[in-house]
């Protein structure tokens, strides 16, 4: 009996007449997931990592909360406390740099886990030195150590680099869903430090952070699979010296400013729990800019981010001062906080593009430092206009921050050559 096989794998047998045939058998493809982020957790080893480092991200939000508690509750004083927290800002301002361009060197299992661990290290010595009422220059000290803490969120969109090369839709996804997570753990974080101090002890924010931080660090780097390859070893500067970085540092700096002066006037204007709208219109809005099509002219699209943020901050200004509405005042937060993420997202990835091959965590890391000095200045700046020119008039130095971040931004920053 003649026999006649179908050109195909996986055959199943038919018979027609006194033909035998092998026909091909259907086999159902996996379906592809239509949702940009489902697609995104869907990369081999993505969540793994994704995992280790939001749970490395949650303590960031917790521990200058827990530090001012922990330390104003033992010595009865918030300018202590607050020019502890200052310090270390102040430190990790200088030391973030240095450990990641070692992060881009040497590769992130390798610095990653001991520079975790001298941070801890630091947040598990203030808490011994504030338990056991040690002088306070050693406060300084124990606090300015934990400035060695990689930038983990800096790390993570590294990873989503590495594997969505090439791809600007899908690292665009992963850029917003990063913001997306920031805006989360600086949401919950706070919330969780005075939760544990309330509940427990004092101290108990720090601990729990320190342990969460080198937890999620461990679990992070173990996912060696995903982690960027380290570049080889070159001559080149600086990514400061890139064209175009300058003007964008400067921009980030002004959003920070932003961030810092919000902070300050809407606690001192109506307190603390209506300032989580603002991170909760970012983290929406994040998700959703994640959901879209980025404009091909990433430029043009910085701007327009910007000038929507300078737009939507006036919100706040203009609640603030013609009602003494808290519902409105919360409504003209959670819309000013929806430009925020969109305009982060858009720089993150500008600077990802100007940054030099092989120096993308210094480069990342370089753009949070100009960001957290923003927020110092803007911090240091609110508090001065609520002091001397009233609550209300103190919205007025956000807008001012987002107009100069614009016009920095417009005259400055040029689109990297493809």
């Amino acid at each position: 009996m003649p026999y006649e096989r179908a050109p195909h794998t996986d055959p199943m047998l038919a018979v027609s007449g006194d033909l035998l045939v092998i026909a091909p058998r259907t086999v159902a493809a996996r379906p592809v997931p239509t949702n940009p982020y489902r697609r995104l957790l869907a990369t081999p080893g993505a969540r793994a990592f994704t995992a280790g480092n939001l749970l490395a991200r949650l303590p960031m939000g917790m521990f200058s909360v827990s530090a001012v508690i922990m330390i104003a509750g033992s010595r009865g004083s918030y300018a202590l406390a607050g020019a502890v927290t200052a310090t270390g800002l102040a430190a990790t301002a200088v030391v973030a740099p240095w450990t990641a361009r070692l992060v881009d060197r040497y590769g992130q299992a390798r610095v990653a886990v001991p520079a975790t661990a001298i941070a801890a290290l630091g947040s598990l010595a203030l808490l011994l030195c504030v338990h056991y009422g040690a002088p306070s220059w050693t406060l300084f000290a124990s606090y300015a150590a934990t400035a060695t803490t990689p930038n983990t969120g800096g790390m993570s969109r590294a990873r989503w680099a590495h594997l969505h090369r090439g791809d600007p839709a899908a690292l665009h996804t992963a850029n917003s869903f990063e913001q997306a997570a920031d805006e989360l753990c600086f949401m919950l974080g706070p919330a969780l430090a005075a939760l544990l101090c309330a509940a427990l002890f004092p101290e108990a924010g720090t601990l729990v952070g320190a342990i969460l931080l080198m937890t999620g660090v461990l679990i992070f780097a173990a996912q060696r699979a995903t982690e960027p390859p380290v570049a080889p070893r070159t001559h080149a500067g600086s990514p400061l010296r890139a064209p175009g970085m300058p003007a964008l540092l400067a921009a980030f700096l002004a959003t920070g400013a932003v961030f810092g002066t919000m902070e300050v006037v809407t606690i001192a204007h109506a307190g603390g729990a209506i300032l989580a709208l603002q991170a909760a219109g970012s983290c929406v809005a994040g998700l959703l800019y994640g959901s879209l099509r980025p404009a091909a002219d990433i430029r043009r699209r910085l701007l327009g981010c910007l000038a929507g943020m300078t737009a939507l901050m006036s919100l706040p200004l203009l609640a603030a001062s013609s009602t003494d509405s808290l519902l409105a005042l919360a409504g003209a937060l959670l819309l000013a906080g929806a430009a925020t993420a969109p305009t982060m997202v858009t720089g993150m990835t500008l600077v990802q593009r100007l940054t030099p091959e092989g120096q993308l965590n210094e480069g990342m890391t370089l753009a949070v430092t100009a960001l957290l000095g923003g927020i110092a200045a803007g911090s240091a700046t609110g508090g001065w206009m609520v002091e001397h020119m009233g609550q209300a008039t103190g919205y007025v130095v956000p807008v001012c921050a987002a107009g100069l971040a614009l016009v920095v931004a417009a005259a400055g920053v040029r689109a990297p050559r493809n």
